[in-house]
């Protein structure tokens, strides 16, 4: 089978003066996409942010709806995606290993985030979970179409995060992580108590909203991605994610949509998946993958399950296996709608009892499958 996206691929680019300096501190000058988003938060929102702290509250309160709207609709999910891709790969050479700590710690605040939890809760244990029951944030239990089931997932996650995610790392005993945790949570907390000194309404703009948003739409996006697990083979990311092709959303977040890449080999870097699934969608149709064409992002996708239009995510569904429309959505509601174990109780705290009953089945080695080709030109938005 041959195919071919318009996702973004790598070639070499050109650069300014400033970013020739920036060059000598990466480790990949294809990492210079993240220096550019970067100093667009630095050079736009943050003045923005700075307005809201120099209004009085009453005006506050008439610019946080343009000021939200212009964080989410420019940056936060930009931002969101580099935080994720510069976690599972550092951007910068050893001597200028310091520089990490920017993105999660300078700006990570100022677009509704914490500075530590995403990496404790994503990489140290969603990725070493893979989705598995010991993961806290696993879909496997849930109908993955029930708006009443995803409000439980989300609900354990938002009141309750703060006892499952350091009980899971003490469990696994990366200690040093769960101090991390500590340490970055306490530390936003003062953040946003000294803003509310200076202004308590641009506090609550600039700090408080945004996580809350981001949090929601976290997790949404979460459940979307492990929304179509093949319950009887869970543990493989061909069985327990999808993939978004051919979508703007790839250019705006470093070709986060394809999920199953990223599960397989969750340090490839973000120019070489989308040529790494053209090179290997035998394997995608070999495995029954699930792969939507054309849907705008994971929120779309969320969407759609919420209000279970199937008509329109079989219409996307890169039909692998010859079937027809009404065969593709009962394909997909026999993924949806098969679960493993019990839903979590919400304030239920896990034991060691959970973490032995509840570990991956087995770990599945990435398939000895063909490299990535660097083919074509295309930017990122």
């Amino acid at each position: 089978m041959t195919v071919s996206t318009t996702d973004p691929k790598w070639v070499s680019d050109t650069y300014n003066p400033v970013e020739k300096l920036f060059l000598r501190l990466l480790k990949d000058e294809r990492d210079m996409i993240f220096i550019r988003t970067s100093a667009r938060i630095v050079f736009f929102l943050l003045p923005l942010a700075a307005l809201l702290f120099a209004s009085p509250p009453r005006l506050v309160a008439v610019l946080t709806v343009p000021y939200i709207l212009i964080l989410f609709l420019q940056f936060a999910g930009r931002y969101g995606l580099m935080l994720h891709a510069v976690g599972h790969r550092p951007i910068f050479r050893r001597e200028y290993r310091f520089l990490e700590h920017v993105i999660p710690w300078g700006l990570g605040p100022f677009l509704g985030h914490t500075p530590t939890a995403f990496d404790a809760h994503h990489v140290f244990m969603h990725h070493a979970e893979n989705n598995m029951l010991a993961d806290a944030s696993c879909t496997l239990a849930y109908k993955r179409d029930e708006f009443r089931q995803f409000l439980h997932y989300w609900a354990r996650f938002f009141f309750t995060g703060y006892l499952h995610l350091p009980r899971y790392l003490y469990l696994r005993g990366r200690y040093k992580v769960m101090i991390r945790l500590f340490i970055g949570e306490t530390a936003w907390l003062c953040i946003a108590l000294a803003a509310a000194w200076v202004n308590w309404a641009a506090a609550i703009a600039v700090f408080v909203i945004p996580l809350l948003m981001m949090r929601w739409f976290l997790m949404a996006g979460n459940f979307a991605q492990h929304a179509f697990v093949d319950v009887d083979n869970p543990d493989d990311a061909f069985g327990n994610s999808n993939c978004l092709t051919n979508t703007i959303y790839n250019h705006k977040a470093y070709n986060d949509g394809y999920h199953i890449v990223h599960h397989m080999r969750a340090g490839m870097h973000w120019s070489e998946m989308a040529a790494w699934y053209e090179n290997n969608v035998d394997v995608f149709a070999d495995k029954d993958a699930v792969v939507f064409d054309g849907l705008r992002d994971n929120q779309h996708v969320w969407l759609l399950l919420m209000t279970k239009n199937y008509d329109e995510l079989a219409n996307h569904l890169v039909d692998f296996k010859g079937r027809s429309h009404e065969e593709k959505i009962a394909f997909m509601k026999g993924r949806l709608q098969r679960t493993i174990g019990a839903v979590p109780g919400f304030l239920r705290i896990e034991s060691r009892e959970d973490m032995k009953r509840t570990k991956r089945r087995k770990r599945l080695p990435a398939p000895e499958i063909g490299e990535a080709a660097s083919v074509g030109a295309q930017d990122f938005a």
